[in-house]
């Protein structure tokens, strides 16, 4: 798994192209010295400041209070559409590259039998969140969910997990964008480019909303297009034999490997949580773009799959020649099989590609802020975060706080551990998310839900299962990464136990008094 996603932060195509010594010289970009580094992320930052401290003075005379968490309140223009293209674009980079990676360790068989599996932890869970999502339509998502069911204690540890995920995912898909363009423009360096591309994205997502999701739905459009067509030019050249051959080379020790590589084809759609409040009629919409961005995704993970394996095999999509370093780019591979790798409709493809890396990167960062949000709004981070913006009706200072903890991940080299650390966020928020979910059937079985799970409680309790099991792949898989996983969850609960719940007790006291 580490090694799968210090290839995603090399490139989107570093191997495809044939050139191993520029592959070297950009990770030995993002691997360079941290203290260095550290001192330009500061630099970088630093000019950011008067934006932040004038959006704190434009905002300090709106405390939040318990009796009115926000005089100002996010702005409700989401409608189904947009939310399928939030949900989609949220997963979509997760067809483009990665995923091909747990075929050497899983085979044809193996990496679908796992995958399999997954599909039905992202249906069961996801009609599972939808209830809850519908029921309590908030930005916090499994934060408010958690909260509800288990306690504030409960609900912040869940909360963290999921701003780990959604936080931390970016930075690897932004110097993954960054090599990219590095490429065609290489006298930019990656990690400059990744910078721009974080404040860009950054800036969109302050200015609206509607703004962010209308991109999003255009760019997430682009990404989907991409690959019906690389699916309709691969798979007149797909031959079964090529999905049989050496289809099963670990047993069922390398379905247990290849859990993570099938988790990141789906991973991230639970965002579309975190925008309920910016949702027109939410106890509706919400359902419909979930189930629609989960049945886009279902379908073009098939296609995929067996458009691009069925062509010459496994092995001809991960290694550009034998005996070569895994590419974590199986799309081109497969295209480089029928139309050669210099032609017009190559490039034409690798060109489209970007914009799945562009529309996941650009959706994480929504979501991420809402999180983060909400964090502030319920006292858990200061209540500056909490606020939204007068004019833009955007969580503006939460953006900005993520977009400075991103760029300092970025300059750490150390990307690839951070992404990996976001998948543990993302397996945990599964599973505190489907406690949630029956707890509350049994504790507030007269709570408005406009949607119920079907098959109740078989789905939420094969979800949790089915979390549980890969969370433990993921932990044997990443025994270092999971003990700073767990370590990150149990020092920030310390800090909200004894020093945040504390002051709010506190504070709760005085205002009785």
């Amino acid at each position: 798994m580490k090694e799968f996603f210090m290839r995603v932060v090399s490139s989107a195509d570093l191997h495809i192209m044939g050139n191993a010594t520029f592959s070297k010289n950009i990770k030995k970009r993002l691997n360079a010295s941290a203290v260095n580094n550290f001192k330009t992320a500061i630099k970088v930052l630093y000019p950011l400041m008067p934006i932040f401290n004038h959006n704190q003075k434009l905002m300090a005379q709106q405390p939040i209070t318990n009796s009115s968490a926000s005089s100002i309140a996010l702005k409700r223009t989401l409608g189904p559409l947009m939310l399928w293209g939030l949900g989609v674009g949220y997963v979509i980079s997760g067809m483009y590259f990665g995923w091909n990676l747990g075929l050497p360790v899983g085979g044809t068989l193996g990496l679908a039998i796992a995958t399999f599996f997954i599909i039905i932890l992202y249906i069961t869970f996801t009609f599972s969140y939808a209830e809850l999502a519908c029921a309590i339509p908030k930005a916090g998502g499994v934060f408010d969910y958690a909260t509800r069911a288990m306690g504030k204690d409960i609900g912040f540890v869940a909360g963290m997990a999921q701003i780990i995920e959604f936080v931390f995912a970016p930075p690897a898909i932004a110097a993954a964008i960054g090599a990219y363009f590095h490429i065609f423009f290489p006298q930019f360096s990656v990690t400059s480019i990744a910078v721009v591309a974080y404040i860009i994205f950054t800036s969109l997502n302050m200015y609206g909303v509607k703004a962010a999701a209308t991109f999003e739905l255009i760019i997430t459009a682009f990404a989907v297009f991409e690959l019906l067509l690389f699916s309709g030019i691969a798979l007149p050249h797909f031959h079964w034999s090529n999905l049989t051959q050496n289809a099963f080379p670990n047993g069922w020790k390398g379905v247990w490997a290849a859990i993570p590589f099938a988790v990141w084809f789906f991973l991230g759609l639970e965002g579309v949580a975190n925008v309920a409040e910016e949702t027109v009629n939410p106890q509706k919409n919400v359902l419909k773009g979930f189930g629609s961005a989960l049945i886009t995704l279902i379908i073009l993970c098939v296609l995929v799959f067996a458009s691009s394996v069925g062509v010459g095999g496994w092995e001809k999509v991960v290694y550009p020649t034998p005996g070569a370093e895994a590419s974590d780019s199986p799309l081109p591979l497969a295209l480089s099989q029928i139309t050669g790798n210099s032609g017009w409709l190559y490039h034409l493809l690798i060109t489209i590609g970007l914009m799945g890396l562009v529309a996941s990167f650009h959706g994480l960062i929504l979501a991420a802020s809402r999180a983060t949000y909400e964090f502030g709004k319920t006292g858990c981070i200061p209540v500056l975060f909490g606020k939204i913006h007068p004019k833009f009706k955007t969580p503006v200072s939460a953006l900005l706080l993520n977009m400075s903890i991103g760029i300092i991940a970025l300059f750490t080299g150390k990307t690839g551990d951070i992404i990996t650390i976001a998948v543990f966020g993302a397996i945990m928020l599964y599973i505190f998310a489907m406690i949630s979910v029956l707890i509350l059937r049994k504790r507030e079985p007269s709570l408005a839900r406009p949607f119920k799970v079907p098959m109740y409680p078989y789905f939420p309790i094969i979800a949790l299962v089915i979390a549980v099991i890969s969370m433990i792949a993921m932990i044997t898989l990443n025994i270092k990464l999971a003990v700073i996983f767990f370590a990150i969850l149990v020092l920030a609960y310390i800090w909200f136990h004894f020093i945040v719940k504390q002051k709010t007790d506190v504070q709760s006291t005085t205002l009785k008094g």
